[in-house]
Order: C-alpha cells, then sequence, then structure tokens
C-alpha cells in the first residue's frame, strides 16, 4: 500500500467528507478527509489504481484538486 497527501478544495461540511470518501472507496482505496485543514490522505494499492484516477474520482464529486 500506498499513502499520498492531496490539497482539496470546496470541502465544507460532513456531505463532502462522504462524498470524497464514497469516491475513494469505489476505487479500492481509503481516504482519510481533514476538513479543516482542506487535504485528504488517500492509502492505496498501486497495483490496483493510480493517483491520477484517485484525483479525478475526487474532481467528479465537484471538488478541486490543487496538489
Amino acid at each position: 500500500m500506498e499513502r499520498i497527501e492531496l490539497k482539496v478544495e470546496g470541502m465544507s461540511c460532513q456531505h463532502c467528507v462522504n462524498s470524497i470518501e464514497k469516491a475513494a472507496s469505489e476505487l479500492g482505496a481509503k481516504a482519510r478527509v481533514h476538513l479543516n485543514e482542506g487535504r485528504v490522505e488517500v492509502e492505496y494499492d498501486p497495483a490496483t489504481v493510480k493517483p491520477e484516477q484517485i484525483k479525478e474520482a475526487i474532481e467528479e464529486q465537484g471538488y478541486d484538486v490543487t496538489g
């Protein structure tokens, strides 16, 4: 398992947390959202998912991934 940290803009509530966690989970990854800090830690298996796929999944939920 590998871990990346992403800066995510536009998160403001528990619904945001749930949306991001679900999007990561659908890829087989596990997201830990730090709402107040505007960041998301994602643990994933590089054999099954790439960081770009994780970023795209979060962006599809309506958030901006800036790093």
